[in-house]
């Protein structure tokens, strides 16, 4: 049967990407191997997207790991179901959550910047990239940031992040969701950074960090490019289209195969933002 199987003289490509290229055909056809493989990463995409997020294991191991002011929010979608068909439900807060969080607001003061794990459209992304990633930006932050909890948002859009944000009255909210499952990858992790959040912010006033995953961009390259945005939406005041990503000028040296050597400190380098903003 293996013999029947025409290859692709693109065949060698393959090595370099997860892309499905140079897969060959058999007749009219996909070879069986590659059709069996799309049918899995079809199927894996799917259960990304309706999988639960279990919330008392995210709790459980945020604590283990440092972080122990931690809330747990739900939005005004009740089930998975309605949070799909109805996604403005997902972008505001069920009126339980909306009570505890104003109860809870004048414990922790007004934050530099609040962080949010929600589900998103992968729960999987968020359950297995959150907490690496927020190791990784917490060794970055200096003294002089003030961090609120770590908030964990179930059936949840970027824009509850405003509505989080606004009523624990933070600088800036930094929302680490699930984004939409490719075929090659089901767990790819957002990160969406909101200066002044507030409900009724556009996302033309966000700044978004893609596709965070070992395989992707890995957690030192992301915690380096949320830390350059960090430190430069606080100095102007601002996020999205207005704050230009220039955070690969401060590279030591190009990333290879996902990994990259990160100037430890973007403050200690010749500010090169004085003319910004800058549209984009």
């Amino acid at each position: 049967m293996s013999d029947s199987v025409e290859k692709n003289p693109w065949d060698a490509l393959r090595a370099f990407t997860q892309a499905r290229i140079a897969l060959g055909r058999a007749g009219n056809s996909v070879p069986t191997a590659p059709l069996l493989a799309f049918n899995l990463s079809h199927a894996q995409a799917r259960d990304a997207v309706h999988r639960p997020l279990d919330v008392d294991a995210l709790h459980e191991q945020l604590r283990a790991h440092g972080f122990a002011a931690t809330l747990d929010v739900h939005s005004a979608a009740p089930d998975r179901e309605h949070y799909l068909r109805r996604p403005d439900l997902g972008r505001r807060l069920s009126d339980e959550s909306r009570d505890m969080l104003l109860e809870a607001a004048s414990k922790f003061g007004q934050p530099d910047v609040v962080f949010v794990i929600a589900d998103g459209l992968s729960a999987f992304a968020a359950s297995k990239q959150a907490i690496p990633m927020l190791e990784a930006i917490h060794a970055r932050l200096q003294q002089d940031w003030k961090i609120g909890p770590i908030v964990v948002a179930r059936q949840s859009r970027v824009a509850l992040g405003d509505e989080i944000g606004e009523i624990l009255r933070a600088r800036m909210v930094a929302m680490l969701i699930g984004e939409r499952p490719g075929l090659s990858s089901p767990d790819s992790l957002g990160i969406y950074l909101t200066y002044a959040p507030k409900v009724g912010c556009s996302d033309a006033q966000r700044n978004c960090i893609s596709n965070v995953r070992p395989e992707g961009l890995n957690f030192d390259a992301a915690a380096h490019k949320l830390h350059y945005l960090l430190t430069h939406a606080r100095r102007l005041g601002l996020t999205g289209i207005g704050l230009k990503d220039e955070s690969d000028a401060l590279l030591e040296a190009t990333p290879t195969a996902g990994n990259a050597t990160l100037l430890s400190d973007i403050d200690t380098h010749k500010d090169k933002d004085n003319n910004t903003p800058n549209a984009r």
